[in-house]
């Protein structure tokens, strides 16, 4: 006789699992693969099509179980629900008297609060009207209200207020360090070639991420301590860490109330690891390994701002995260503390796109009106304002600074992108995607000798300087994020409930 690894009862539908030998009621085990893609019991895994039925004699008739076997046992079954039904009834009663309670008490609450604002308005006017009167014996004009409300400050750093000194110090030492190693670096040698990539395809797929509803992943990053981990974020509002050698989830982070629009990793020697989101649901969190039980607890939520969260970076000091959003500001906070130490004022168009410069100074924020705002980190103050002449209104929701500084990758229209020459503040090149080509991510290889795009029609991969065209990524259909792996020699894709992992053959 067999039993049911997860109720435990008698399965109607008994199936049992090809890779662990487990048998499990049907409905139950598709339900749990439905929203963990894991085998209950081993953690591995497990997918529809890996359960086998397990077929029984149709003239074998299952035993009733003892409590209808009887008269007495019928009406002690019947006796018990009763007395169920009458407790829940109880219960009810109580939580609607303590309902009852709590909104008598906040309506209680709420007129006293309108009452102590009347009296403060009537005392407000009293005192300006007295104002008035001593300001025109002495004839002085008071001061001039533009409403009747007084604006309270948010209880956050002050806008425009330029980073503290020692923040500022450690930007321009790594400033320092970054443009004179930039200025001599060179492609490695062991780079993939152009000839290489041509040749890329599929070697890897891994399947079934995140939940199916809603599905889709919208955003990837993968570790450069640990290669084989890629951290994901799905529309179905969970952050999910995993690793692709053991295939395994080492880590589903919950927590967020929308879909999650961008996610990170700070990994630096000698610090715990931590994996950063942003949402739409106008926060990020922060989640910090923990080395004795090897998870990821949470750490913290920023909550700073009014709009949804469009851009997340991690500053090349490795202490500050930079966020962007849709309220018009951007904000700098503190990866040791967890606190803001910088918020801008608030600019004239929201933000959709934040990319941080590889010497660390500067901040690229992309907004719907077809701009690029460049910012001195350390001051707040615009350094530069990039704009495609002549062209459809259009959203610049991706950007890629390239890795030696001089260019910046991003949208230039609807249906192409454009490489900026920093130093001139102009385009380069115009790269056409095709009229119905809608770019959801651009970014730069280290070695600056190739970028990628990715979109509703796959993604592109093009060689920087030369502008050919050497890679169509198009399995899958719509890609919504790329990411170009150690030394070039991997291309990890997102389409869908999919990670794609792209390479040469054999």
């Amino acid at each position: 006789m067999f039993n049911c690894s997860i109720s435990g009862e008698i399965p109607q539908e008994p199936v049992v699992s090809a890779k662990s030998g487990n048998v499990y009621e049907r409905r139950l085990i598709l339900k749990y693969i439905t929203e963990n893609g894991t085998d209950p019991v081993t953690g591995e895994k497990l997918e529809e099509s890996d359960l086998i039925a397990i077929k029984a004699s149709p003239n074998v008739v299952p035993p009733r179980p003892p409590s209808l076997t009887s008269i007495p046992a019928l009406l002690q079954t019947l006796q018990n629900e009763w007395d169920a039904l009458m407790l829940e009834t109880f219960a009810l009663k109580q939580q609607n008297n303590g309902l009852r309670q709590e909104l008598s008490y906040e309506l209680y609450q709420n007129d006293a609060a309108t009452r102590v604002v009347a009296r403060l308005l009537r005392e407000r006017d009293a005192a300006r009207e007295a104002l008035a009167n001593v300001s025109a014996t002495i004839g002085v004009a008071p001061a001039a209200h533009s409403n009747g409300d007084v604006e309270m400050a948010a209880e956050e750093a002050p806008a425009e207020e330029a980073l503290p000194a020692e923040l500022v110090a450690k930007i321009d030492e790594t400033n320092t360090t970054l443009s004179a190693a930039r200025k001599k670096r060179k492609p490695p040698p062991e780079w993939t070639t152009a000839a290489d990539v041509k040749t890329f395809t599929t070697k890897h797929t891994i399947s079934s991420l995140h939940s199916p509803s809603p599905a889709g992943i919208t955003s990837l990053a993968i570790s450069k301590l640990n290669p084989s981990q890629f951290l994901t974020g799905g529309n179905d509002k969970v952050v999910q860490l995993y690793d692709k050698d053991t295939d395994k989830v080492l880590a589903q982070l919950k927590g967020h109330t929308k879909k999650i629009n961008h996610v990170a990793l700070r990994e630096r020697e000698g610090d715990a690891t931590l994996i950063l989101s942003a949402g739409a649901d106008k926060s990020a969190k922060i989640w910090s390994h923990d080395s004795a039980s090897g998870e990821y607890i949470p750490k913290t939520t920023i909550r700073n701002h009014k709009g949804e969260i469009t851009g997340l970076g991690v500053h090349p000091v490795s202490i500050l995260l930079a966020l962007s959003s849709s309220d018009k500001t951007y904000s700098l906070h503190d990866l040791n503390t967890f606190s803001q130490v910088f918020r801008s004022a608030p600019a004239d168009d929201p933000f959709a796109s934040l990319a941080i410069h590889p010497d660390g100074t500067l901040l690229g924020l992309g907004t719907p009106a077809s701009t690029i705002q460049i910012y001195d980190i350390r001051s707040g103050a615009i350094a530069a304002t990039l704009s495609p002449e002549n062209t459809t209104p259009f959203s610049v929701s991706t950007l890629s600074f390239s890795e030696n500084g001089y260019h910046l990758l991003a949208p230039s229209s609807l249906s192409s992108a454009a490489i900026w020459d920093l130093r001139k503040q102009k385009i380069t090149q115009t790269i056409p995607l095709g009229d119905d080509f809608k770019i959801n991510k651009v970014v730069y290889d280290y070695s600056v000798q190739y970028f990628g795009i990715a979109g509703s029609q796959g993604g592109r991969i093009y060689a920087h300087k030369t502008w050919e065209e050497l890679l169509k990524l198009e399995e899958g259909g719509e890609m919504s994020d790329l990411v170009f792996g150690e030394q070039g020699k991997e291309i990890w894709t997102a389409t869908g409930r999919e990670v794609r992992i792209w390479g040469l053959p054999g």
